[in-house]
């Protein structure tokens, strides 16, 4: 069963890359709205020929539609397991949030929780290809150092949750400049409205739209949010010899894209490159914690 299920998801989940990838790309395009209704555009299941967001968006729920399919498949034949029950509870959860995230008009926490779901299906779709791939090659450290491990990747989480705050709320041109913004180190910030979820809103949604010190309290605290998560990826990579390459890496290329990201004014390839590199440290993070094991103290 192993052996039939496993391609499936390996598929599910380069599925799900392209998924966040092609979310993103609607989400730079301003075509999030490109379809005023769902499940349909214009009251039909191709959108309008001429119109590129509506097409923009229609696509991105074409391939959502794909994964959502794949994933009932991939739950039905493993026989209703709870890893692959808990992933179709989420893509379901999933749609209601793509849903909500055009018929309530881009309601900045709605589309954070979206963005959020992408990376979630993301996470838990390579869970379960690892729960079904033989592990070969194990990293024996110590207690300290696991601990470290889930330290870093709740900081990256957290970090992702960041951006897609500041996505939501179109805070990433806020700052112009790096390290500084708007000219200070530390510019006026508003920290209690700009992370009052339920009051915050966008163009014609829900709430109301967030004041400049507001946003700059977002992009700042992404930038805190980047120190924090650097510091401890670094330091939990120090330790891993076997395996801290590829990390480092995809660390050093994120914070360069960043950066570039803040000075070049969100370019679209660099800003879609950022975000696919989000989800592939997301995905290295995971694996190299599911490949850490804490050798037991002797009995003796």
């Amino acid at each position: 069963m192993q052996a039939k299920l496993r391609p499936l998801v390996l598929v599910s989940v380069i599925l799900t890359f392209i998924v966040i990838v092609l979310g993103a790309y609607t989400r730079l395009k301003d075509a999030g709205l490109g379809c005023p209704d769902w499940p349909g555009c214009y009251g039909k299941l191709l959108a309008p020929g001429a119109d590129t967001k509506a097409w923009i968006e229609m696509i991105h729920r074409y391939v959502a539609g794909t994964l959502g399919i794949l994933i009932l498949v991939i739950t039905l034949r493993s026989k209703f397991c709870l890893l692959a029950c808990a992933l179709l509870g989420l893509v379901i959860f999933q749609a209601l949030l793509g849903m909500w995230t055009v018929t309530l008009g881009l309601y900045p926490v709605v589309v954070m929780g979206h963005l959020l779901g992408g990376f979630a299906i993301l996470a838990l779709s390579w869970l379960l290809y690892l729960s079904l791939t033989t592990k070969t090659r194990m990293i024996q450290a110590s207690t300290k150092l696991k601990i470290l491990g889930y330290l870093s990747l709740s900081a990256l989480i957290v970090q992702i949750a960041l951006g897609a705050w500041t996505s939501a709320n179109y805070a990433a041109l806020v700052c112009a400049d790096f390290p500084s913004c708007q000219g200070q180190l530390w510019p006026p910030m508003d920290w209690h409205n700009a992370f009052n979820l339920s009051a915050s809103g966008i163009f014609n949604s829900s709430g109301i739209p967030l004041e400049n010190s507001a946003r700059v309290t977002i992009q700042m605290a992404h930038r805190l949010g980047a120190l924090i998560t650097t510091l401890l990826l670094g330091i939990f990579s120090f330790y891993l010899k076997p395996k801290r390459v590829l990390l480092v890496v995809l660390l050093i290329v994120q914070l360069s894209l960043g950066i570039a990201n803040v000075l070049a004014r969100l370019p679209l390839a660099i800003s879609l490159t950022h975000s696919a590199v989000a989800a592939l440290l997301l995905l290295c993070c995971i694996t190299i914690l599911s490949e850490i094991y804490v050798k037991p103290l002797s009995t003796k």
